[in-house]
């Protein structure tokens, strides 16, 4: 067998791990890192099955999610504001995939997608879906500074200028490109709310139900500066194809409707159910990568996640 071969079965057995019945074991959800070191602290709750073996990609040199250092972060003057159009037609359904709950987009035209900021072609909406802890300390896959927040938005985009498919481009170089936004508590999300008013239909694995047209833009925070770094993808086959867009503003969400999200579950109609949370990957090693910043970074930015 080939290494690209062994790789691709080592891939595909996390997809199957991932689907795989769920099992616990403790640990505590709080995260602390450096640039080039990451590491959790055990407790009483719970980190998901998928995480608790060997999960890294043989060789992978760029790996996510990470903490972004705000100091450390380049300010790049070329990168320009990203143009992101979405047709709210073009949203398919929402399903319950067994690890989180995810939107489907139709991807066959360029009705919904983003260019400009860091990339040089346009990227077709594939799906969004979130990440989210079991308590409100963490649940973002990545954090800044070392600050985790409860939950994380991703915004899942292919290169439909050098893939012909999605398929394609999550195994290709500049494949994907992922939108990341981070949710705090605070006010109440008014677009948000018409999907936590469709989680009780999705509540078990393999669950769908229709969305009707939704754009999702309107998730997206009003102050569009970012981060952006060469990484992977968080869930199997976690292949390093991704271009990271950091959102550096989050946008904020009710308790409720975080809350709402944990009532959903890991498990099928029929099998011990088990919470839907801390549904994260662990922090991975920066190891040689830049952080590159579309603004002026100053030290402002840890003082900020604070207040």
């Amino acid at each position: 067998m080939s290494g690209r071969n062994a790789w691709k079965t080592s891939a595909f057995s996390l997809v199957e791990q991932m689907w795989a019945p769920l099992w616990s074991r403790p640990m505590r959800p709080k995260r602390w890192c450096s640039q080039h070191s990451c590491a959790r602290q055990t407790s009483t709750n719970t980190l998901h099955p998928l995480w608790t073996g060997p999960v890294s990609v043989p060789g992978g040199t760029r790996q996510s999610p990470i903490n972004i250092q705000w100091r450390d972060s380049i300010y790049d003057p070329r990168l320009k504001p990203l143009r992101v159009s979405y047709d709210a037609i073009s949203c398919l359904y929402v399903w319950n995939t067994g690890y989180l709950f995810q939107v489907e987009f139709d991807d066959v035209t360029e009705a919904s997608g983003i260019s400009g900021g860091p990339l040089e072609n346009h990227y077709r909406l594939k799906q969004f879906h979130f990440h989210w802890g079991a308590v409100n300390e963490a649940g973002s896959e990545h954090t800044v500074d070392g600050h985790a927040y409860p939950a994380e938005l991703h915004l899942v985009h292919w290169n439909s200028v050098k893939y012909q498919n999605y398929q394609e481009a999550v195994v290709g170089e500049n494949g994907l490109a992922v939108i990341g936004v981070f949710l705090k508590l605070g006010a109440h999300h008014q677009t948000l709310q018409r999907l936590v008013d469709i989680l009780p239909e999705i509540k078990h694995k393999d669950a769908r139900a229709a969305v009707g047209p939704f754009n999702p833009s309107s998730l997206l925070p009003a102050c569009r500066d970012y981060w952006t770094y060469a990484g992977s993808l968080t869930t199997p086959p976690l292949t390093e194809s991704v271009t990271w867009i950091i959102q550096k503003e989050p946008v904020e969400v009710a308790p409720s409707q975080l809350s709402a999200f944990r009532s959903l579950l890991f498990s099928a109609l029929g099998e011990e159910e088990k919470m839907m949370v801390n549904n994260y990957r662990p922090l991975q090693p920066l190891m040689n990568r830049k952080v590159w910043a579309s603004f002026q970074t100053t030290n402002e930015g840890t003082r900020s996640l604070r207040r």
